[in-house]
């Protein structure tokens, strides 16, 4: 994250973000699943080079380096890194269905990095067999963001947003 932070440029507002799709308890990476990862590198392509975001491959599953922008209006996030984020949600699904073998359900985790260390919020976890609308990945994701961007020097009274 750090890395990633001195890497790419970004603006005094901007707070740099990790989005993780992860299975906690398996896989989820080319080599398991290398029929979903068609699908998401067929949609990398679709992106443009200033995308703004950075996308890792782990064993545990991909991850999203992203500058969050923070306007007036609140927390915004780019809709093409939440059609990113559907896109690979579905294709674990469909990657399935054509024969990759991981079939463990997927969290969803916005993280960030703080003068409190790591906070971290899984938003959302879904099933291979579950159908997830792009309005209710985004819906999470924005919930957990303002939960994890919580100042340093502020509370968070409801305990939302853990830091690790």
């Amino acid at each position: 994250m750090r890395s990633f932070e001195q890497r790419k440029p970004h603006s005094l507002n901007d707070i740099p973000i990790s989005i993780k799709i992860r299975a906690p308890s398996g896989c989820y990476h080319r080599e398991h699943s290398p029929n979903a990862y068609v699908i998401i590198d067929d949609y990398l392509r679709t992106l443009p080079d200033e995308a703004g975001m950075v996308f890792e491959e782990h064993e545990s599953g991909p991850e999203l380096l992203v500058c969050l922008a923070v306007t007036t209006a609140g927390l915004t996030l780019a809709k093409s890194i939440i059609d990113l984020i559907a896109t690979i949600i579905k294709a674990r699904s469909e990657g399935i269905r054509k024969g990759d073998k991981p079939d463990r359900p997927l969290e969803l985790i916005v993280r960030r990095h703080d003068s409190k260390g790591v906070r971290e919020e899984i938003v959302l976890r879904v099933g291979h067999e579950e159908t997830v609308k792009v309005s209710a990945i985004e819906d999470r994701i924005a919930k957990g963001l303002t939960n994890i961007t919580v100042s340093a020097k502020d509370e968070n009274p409801q305990g939302l947003g853990r830091t690790v």
